[in-house]
């Protein structure tokens, strides 16, 4: 039976990547874009709750086993940027762990996914 709901937990590096991304959004569009940008990446949050059967998911077996990527540009959002995330069921427990939000010009093999501390 597939769950109806995953958890979802922050790698430290993916809360670091969100602020950033908002700051940057602030400094250079204003407020009003960086809340709609905000609801964007928060939409895509979301529809990850639901699971890795998400429509438009891709599968990044070149940055590790069970590692996806979702797009942030999706519900009628813009935005260029990837939720990096890997997925895991122990013990009857559901969890997806967004790793890192990176831009999609990005090359995501030379950027750190994972840190000691995590």
């Amino acid at each position: 039976m597939t769950p109806t709901k995953w958890t979802l937990e922050f790698s430290s590096s993916a809360l670091k990547d969100y602020q950033d991304i908002l700051a940057w959004t602030l400094d250079r569009f204003g407020a009003k874009q960086a809340r709609v940008y905000a609801q964007a990446i928060e939409s895509a949050f979301q529809d990850l709750h639901q699971g890795p059967d998400v429509v438009s998911l891709r599968w990044r077996p070149e940055l590790g086993a069970r590692i996806a990527s979702l797009h942030v540009a999706r519900n009628g959002y813009k935005g260029r940027h990837l939720i990096i995330f890997s997925v895991a069921s122990l013990e009857g427990e559901t969890v997806i762990r967004v790793l890192r939000l990176l831009h999609d010009s990005m090359d995501l093999q030379r950027h750190q996914l994972f840190t000691d501390a995590e």
